[in-house]
């Protein structure tokens, strides 16, 4: 007879149950503990003398591994995507153990697998869901190929502060589009638990983009307004889209660490947010307590994140969690509080269909991650990501007929590295496209193209903490001769027609542990660029960065100016064709541009304060208004907005208000237009910001053609979290509504709540 949890025809619940019924107290706490299973995987060879210091012990460790997964007492290994090696632990696992429970094999799949997307932010700036979720689809389908079954993705931190590496990561500044963006990556990675889909796991729960100075892994003080206003409707979003997953925050947030504040994770995240999933620390975050001096021993911190709401720990080397049976014993963990952690790591499973297909097809799995399709699914996604920031006398897009030669400057131009972003690790460099190589095949045959790489970019002081995974990182070497380089780029752009300028970081110099202190172009470029228009040749500036860069001459300088972001697998072939105007770009900032790091922090929906008519002179040396607005991006069409209007002028509380628009694309050629809403409540019991985002739509028009956009604004738009009452109020009061191609937009309307 089959044992409950074996029986397919029984809900999920009894299921689990019944397994959990079955355990002892050790199998249970085995199941909440995962282990780093290397880099790579688990058994690859890995030459451990290229990696930094802290990480080489990680490598170090299959057999502690190998022997915690033969014994049952694992639930989960990270970073295992090798198919072959994964169906060997899953057989250790399902076969070779007691219950046969399978294992939750997670990995880092951030913006791709094989196929790389463009950076998370950068998708962001597409102000586009629906590709989101259609890249995200493709990443879990190859991502579930190779045996993963749960990323550990969307990081849906909101940060303001450029400074911060992992800003590339994430979804911008504002929590409006950071909601919608979340929720899109959740759908499109999980979806309804589909044999081709992963488990999404949205982080770092919360506040975690916002570490002082920008510095990563630095304290977090937030205001309790701020935090529930800002930080935490992306996870909201993310929830309310089905994510299963969730993974809490390493730093302190108010002084008290992410990973055992139980007001946080209990009383927040699951009492108020209705979070229904497993919690995970992020990596050695629940022994980090220790080090926080938080926790005064690895068994303190194992039983103070279990009762506050961890679920599963990440475990680079030792596991806290391995105290948790002798916790039980002592009295310190009650094991109604184990059983709780394990039913919801066990309906995750049950929910993937591990238990009746624990195991990949190892002979499917080259049609899967070399389908086409998918890299044409990049192309698109970098198509639809990219920002014409500037286009001074329309010198985009450029026209191949008029030109013999271009000349290509830059070390990031000429790289299949840097194109692709940091966050990736079973991509395929040699199959992506570099820029230089995507404007010769656009132009194959018409212009010549000639390459240079000009100034160089230096490494940073620190060395990256993924630089030793990847054999093909770039650096500028030491004996480079920076002289020599740019007087090369400089005649080579003074003998062409054109000259399209690459700028920007490499990727290892922005992510986890990758802040900066200053926000200028690296090393020589500036200069560079400055010695290019001065040879009167016409220049356009490509812009590869994750970040905002101080552009101010650049943009007083030079008339077009391109933000491509790390634009991934094919990255190459859709820059030529936004330069060339096969595609008009239509990618939107999801953050304010500052014009110099001393700006930063910088939004667009900060306070009128008592002074607003001084807003732009806050500094005296220089505006203090940003370089680019919240929102912006520029056409190669050109549209008008008119008769904005709302269904009504009074509406109660309850009721919502229909705004509604007409846009006409006013030239004669086929482009997007990203369609925004923006509102300001003018009084109530709080001040309100000058300006927030509550809509948006990505709008595809012909040329001349006109559509009618509708937005509605009820109760979740117009309540917020009052810092006086701790609660959600919406007041009574008139509010502005403004709606526009950007955060400045002026065309407006007014109505009341009563």
């Amino acid at each position: 007879m089959t044992t409950p949890y074996r029986n397919t025809a029984l809900p999920v619940a009894e299921r689990v149950d019944d397994l959990l019924s079955q355990m002892t107290l050790e199998e249970k706490v085995g199941q909440l503990i995962q282990y780093f299973g290397g880099l790579g995987g688990l058994f690859d060879d890995i030459d451990v003398s290229a990696l930094p210091p802290e990480h080489q012990a990680y490598v170090l460790q299959p057999k502690m591994v190998e022997a915690a997964v033969a014994a049952g007492m694992a639930g989960s290994v990270l970073s295992v995507s090798n198919p072959s090696k994964a169906n060997e632990l899953q057989r250790m696992a399902v076969d070779g153990t007691r219950l046969g429970i399978p294992l939750l094999l997670g990995s880092d799949v951030i913006h791709g697998f094989r196929t790389i997307f463009p950076v998370p932010i950068a998708q962001a700036a597409s102000w586009d869901p629906s590709m989101i979720e259609a890249g995200d689809a493709v990443a879990a389908r190859e991502a579930r190929a190779v045996g993963i079954h749960w990323t550990f993705a969307p990081m849906i931190d909101i940060s303001r502060d450029a400074r911060w590496g992992r800003i590339v990561e994430g979804v911008g500044e504002d929590p409006y589009l950071g909601a919608a963006v979340a929720a899109a990556h959740v759908r499109g990675f999980q979806g309804a638990f589909g044999p081709e889909r992963i488990l999404a796991g949205p982080k770092h729960f919360a506040g975690y983009g916002a570490p002082r100075g920008g510095r990563d892994y630095e304290e977090v003080e937030l205001s309790e307004s701020e935090l529930r206003n800002v930080y935490l409707p992306p996870f909201q979003a993310a929830i309310d889209a089905g994510a299963a997953n969730v993974m809490a925050a390493y730093m302190e947030l108010n002084g008290v660490p992410a990973s055992a504040n139980t007001w946080l994770l209990d009383d927040v995240l699951r009492g108020e947010m209705g979070f229904d999933g497993f919690v995970v620390s992020d990596a050695s975050g629940v022994k980090n307590l220790e080090k926080q001096h938080f926790a005064a021993t690895a068994a303190d911190a194992g039983a103070r994140a279990v009762a506050a709401g961890i679920d599963m720990e990440m475990c680079m080397l030792e596991p806290a969690f391995g105290e948790l049976t002798e916790s039980v014993a002592r009295g310190t963990v009650d094991e109604s509080t184990i059983d709780s952690a394990v039913r919801r790591v066990l309906t995750a499973k049950f929910r993937l269909g591990l238990f009746e297909n624990p195991f990949v097809d190892e002979s499917a799995v080259g049609s899967v991650l070399d389908a086409p399709e998918h890299r044409e699914s990049a192309r698109i996604a970098a198509e639809r990501s990219i920002v014409l920031l500037k286009n001074e006398g329309a010198a985009l897009p450029l026209d191949a007929s008029t030109f013999g030669s271009i000349a290509v400057i830059g070390q990031l131009a000429g790289s299949k590295r840097e194109v692709l972003g940091p966050w990736v690790f079973a991509h395929d460099t040699e199959e992506s496209v570099s820029i230089v190589d995507g404007l010769r095949a656009r132009l194959e045959g018409t212009v010549s193209i000639e390459f240079a790489p000009g100034a160089g970019i230096p490494s940073r002081i620190y060395p990256s903490m993924f630089d030793g995974q990847d054999p093909t990182v770039e650096n500028t070497p030491a004996d480079y001769d920076d002289d020599a380089e740019i007087a090369r780029a400089v005649a080579l752009a003074a003998a062409a027609d054109l000259a399209i300028v690459v700028v920007g970081e490499r990727q290892n110099q922005i992510g986890e542990k990758s802040s900066r202190s200053t926000l200028d172009l690296p090393g020589r470029q500036l200069e560079q660029l400055q010695k290019i228009a001065a040879t009167g040749t016409s220049v356009v500036l490509v812009v590869m960065s994750g970040r905002p860069l101080d552009l101010r001459w650049a943009d007083e300088n030079v008339p077009a100016i391109v933000q491509v972001w790390y634009p991934g697998t094919r990255g190459g072939d859709a820059v030529a064709s936004v330069l060339f105007g096969d595609v008009s770009p239509a990618g939107r900032l999801p953050f304010t541009w500052p014009r110099h790091v001393g700006h930063v922090p910088m939004v667009y929906s900060h306070m009128r304060t008592f002074d607003p008519d001084g807003r732009d002179q806050r500094y005296w040396d220089e505006p203090s208004t940003p370089l680019y607005p919240f929102g912006h991006g520029l056409s190669y069409a050109a549209f008008a907005y008119d008769n904005l209007r709302v269904d009504r002028e009074r509406v109660a509380a309850d009721e919502s208000v229909t705004v509604t628009v007409d846009v006409t694309n006013t030239s004669d050629r086929t482009a997007d237009e990203v369609v925004q809403l923006y509102i300001h409540q003018r009084h109530g019991t709080a001040v309100r910001p000058v300006r927030e985002l509550k809509g948006f739509e990505r709008v595809a028009m012909g040329a001349g053609e006109t559509r009618t956009v509708t937005f509605t604004l009820g109760e979740a738009e117009l309540r917020y979290w009052n810092a006086a009452s701790r609660d959600w109020v919406q007041d009574a009061s008139a509010f502005d509504v403004w709606v526009g191609g950007d955060s400045t937009a002026s065309l407006s309307t007014t109505f009341s709540v009563e």
